[in-house]
């Protein structure tokens, strides 16, 4: 499993490839990407924010000023190093691509990920889906009988929200191949 640090690395290099930001900033995208039910505290991201510098993968641009308050704002952006760095992660295909924590951070970023490694992240994260969906299948017909009628509603939502995902991401890999096939024309100048 990832640890939470290496996955709010990734994401932090992400978005500084968009431009130079400030803690707040990204603290508010990134609780963006996390989606409702995660929110990512200073406490997470300062430290973390603190190792990347140390590190070199990203660096201090400026400081601002603010009118509200009399302390500076830490603007910061991506290194060369933080560039590399984000580029391997991006690249890596093992399990720890497509897990829960991992997936939805990666998935933002696809933009900026060769085809062929979408199509094996995609992949893995459908299979470990359909793996889930079926585990839950089989305990839903064993403990129908066994549990009151919420615990059974809940165990049905598990199915139907993995079935959503597995069709979803099935969706996403044709099309993805259907580009593989038929490439998109190339504007002509």
């Amino acid at each position: 499993m990832a640890r939470r640090a290496e996955t709010i690395e990734l994401a932090v290099l992400g978005l500084l490839h968009e431009g130079p930001m400030h803690g707040y900033e990204l603290r508010k995208r990134l609780n963006l990407m996390l989606g409702w039910g995660r929110v990512l505290s200073y406490g997470s991201l300062y430290p973390t924010l603190k190792k990347m510098l140390r590190g070199a993968l990203i660096e201090e641009a400026t400081t601002t000023l603010t009118p509200v308050s009399r302390r500076p704002r830490i603007v910061y952006q991506v290194t060369d190093a933080g560039t590399a760095e984000f580029e391997r992660l991006m690249s890596e295909v093992g399990p720890t691509a497509w897990e829960d924590d991992n997936f939805g951070i990666r998935f933002a970023f696809f933009g900026r990920t060769d085809m062929e490694i979408r199509l094996r992240v995609l992949e893995g994260r459908r299979t470990r889906l359909q793996e889930r969906l079926d585990r839950i299948q089989s305990q839903l017909s064993m403990t129908e009988q066994e549990v009151d009628r919420y615990s059974a509603e809940l165990q049905r939502h598990g199915v139907e929200s993995a079935e959503r995902e597995v069709q979803w991401l099935s969706d996403l890999i044709n099309a993805e191949r259907s580009q593989q096939v038929n490439p998109p024309a190339q504007p002509q100048s």
